[in-house]
């Protein structure tokens, strides 16, 4: 079973790999985005992190929903609410359990990329960070470490695609092999479980 600091294990991880991989997650947002998908997702995650520490919160879902507001508030651009959103919803869904399983997360999590598709109107293949997020989900089942492995294929599925939402949509055809930046952030929060899961 997953607790309250299992969750906080994950925002922290999160933040780390954010921290990390910022630049090249701005080297990917260079091309077809604003050049700033890393440096906004690392002060994001920062905010979360030192929340966290600050409120901790006791439930799982109010660990999630408690990051969510903190994105919402500190990350700039699309991002903050997508994945504020993202959070904000999954925790939701996993209610005030103390403790929720694998497979109660895996649930929670499809409800909050159900919300971020509404959000943004993006589907499976429109170059985004839902191509990272649906196949981690249905993976999630499975084990953290399928998770992992599917979001980050589903971010490398996404070079050869031509972008039909937000900013990189712009471009057209000048978008197809460039891997989209948001769904490389998505695989670094799925791949963020595993390390907080210790495996």
């Amino acid at each position: 079973m997953l607790d309250a600091e299992f969750f906080r294990r994950w925002m922290t991880a999160t933040a780390t790999s954010v921290d990390r991989e910022a630049q090249r997650l701005t080297d990917l947002d260079s091309p077809i985005g604003d050049a700033d998908h890393g440096s906004n997702l690392q002060r994001g995650f920062v905010a979360v992190a030192a929340t966290l520490e600050k409120e901790g919160p006791d439930t799982p879902g109010a660990v999630l929903t408690t990051a969510g507001r903190q994105l919402i508030s500190t990350v700039g651009g699309a991002s903050g609410p997508l994945y504020g959103t993202l959070l904000r919803r999954t925790g939701k869904a996993l209610g005030d359990a103390g403790e929720v399983s694998q497979e109660q997360l895996a649930d929670a999590l499809q409800a909050g990329v159900d919300a971020v598709m509404a959000l943004g109107g993006a589907a499976p293949g429109d170059k985004t960070m839902i191509d990272a997020l649906v196949p981690a989900v249905d993976a999630l089942g499975e084990s953290f470490g399928a998770a992992k492995a599917a979001a980050e294929e589903g971010a490398a599925a996404t070079t050869p695609l031509q972008a039909r939402k937000g900013r990189a949509s712009y471009l057209g055809e000048r978008s197809i092999g460039h891997q989209d930046p948001g769904a490389t952030s998505a695989s670094l929060l799925i791949g963020a479980l595993l390390e907080a899961a210790g495996e």
